[in-house]
This record gives structure tokens, C-alpha cells and sequence, in this order.
């Protein structure tokens, strides 16, 4: 596919810089498109971490947000998810609260969290966006923002999570780990949402 599909198709809308990660630079568009997932982890507080990762879907947006929002089908797209329930839909059927459970093995121990969140759905003409921020549970803080752009032929989705645990973990390490889960899950999900082999 790579560069020969990329110069044939349409480019892309435009993104500001919060959206994107070079998403610019034709090399990064080319990785995209090939399948690949685009990765950035930064420090967050003195024990959390925060990172921002993108997939390419060749899928429509519409189709990519109606699967993202079934929130209980989320233990389909991370293995280590456990449980993902909708607790409560406000009346604008836009603000939800959820409940989730992830159980995750680190070296000698496992550890199981469990996160209630405060969900705001949010679509516009070219783009969606889900918030998740922590109403309570096992991080000292929490928050993400899943969006969804028209991408070529198919959808961009950016996944942003900084987080602090209750546990104290040196950042290197949240982050270590994150290199090595996150991508796995990334392609975990796009495998579901587009009903792609394994």
C-alpha cells in the first residue's frame, strides 16, 4: 500500500498540532497506511505517565464511532480489561458514567484496578471525540480523549491517557510498559472495529 496508495488518495484534512503526532511528514502518513502504530510517550507527575498513540481504520468514521461508544464491548479491544459497563446516560444522551475493570501481571505480581469515569461524547462535521475523566478509583488522577478524523479513505483515531496509580511506579517504568502494551492493544482494537483477521 504505502507510498504508491498515499500519493493516490486525496490528503488528508488538516490537523492542529494537540491532534496529531507528525502526522504531517508523509513518512508518518505512510506508516499509518501501512498499518502501523504511531506511539508518544511523555512524564506525568512524578509517578504517572501520559501517552498519545494513532491507528488508521479503513473503515468509516460513522461505522468507528458507533462501535467505540458501545463502552461494554471495550473488553474486545484491550485484552486486560475485564469488565466495561455504562452505569448511567444523562438525559442528553451525551455525558455517560462508566465502570471499568482492567487486571494487568507485572513481573512478580498482578495487580487489578478498577476506574469509575465521567464520559462526554462530542461530533462535529469532520471529527468525534470522547472524554473520560475520573470520578473515582485506583489512580491518584486519570483522563483520556479517544478522537475520530476522516483520514484518507478511512479513519484516523487518536488515543490520549495520562494517569497517575495509587501505587508508586517510577515513570520510566509506566512508560516502559506502556511501549509494550499499548501498541498490541491498539491493533487488538483495530482488528474488532474492522473485523480484520488475527
Amino acid at each position: 500500500m504505502g507510498s504508491m496508495l498515499a500519493s493516490a488518495l486525496i490528503d488528508p484534512v488538516q490537523f492542529n498540532d494537540s491532534d496529531t503526532l507528525g502526522i504531517d511528514s508523509r513518512r508518518n502518513q505512510d506508516r499509518l497506511l501501512n498499518g502501523e502504530v504511531l506511539l508518544q510517550t511523555r512524564s506525568h507527575s512524578l509517578w504517572g505517565g501520559a501517552v498519545t498513540t494513532q491507528i488508521y481504520l479503513p473503515i468509516d468514521r460513522s461505522l468507528a464511532w458507533q462501535q467505540i461508544t458501545d463502552y461494554p464491548r471495550w473488553v474486545q479491544y484491550f485484552p486486560d480489561m475485564t469488565r466495561s459497563e455504562v452505569l448511567s446516560v444523562s438525559s442528553s444522551r451525551q455525558d455517560k458514567r462508566l465502570y471499568q475493570v482492567a487486571r494487568k501481571a507485572f513481573f512478580l505480581f498482578a495487580a487489578q484496578v478498577e476506574i469509575y469515569l465521567k464520559v462526554f461524547e462530542t461530533a462535529q462535521t469532520t471529527w468525534q471525540q470522547i472524554q473520560f475523566q475520573l470520578e473515582q478509583g485506583s489512580f491518584n488522577d486519570f483522563s483520556a480523549t479517544l478522537k475520530l478524523h476522516d483520514f484518507y479513505q478511512g479513519t484516523l483515531l487518536t488515543y490520549s491517557v495520562q494517569a497517575t496509580p495509587m501505587i508508586p511506579i517510577p515513570t520510566q517504568f509506566i512508560q516502559e510498559a506502556i511501549k509494550l502494551d499499548l501498541p498490541n492493544n491498539m491493533r487488538q482494537m483495530r482488528r474488532v472495529l474492522c473485523q480484520l483477521p488475527a
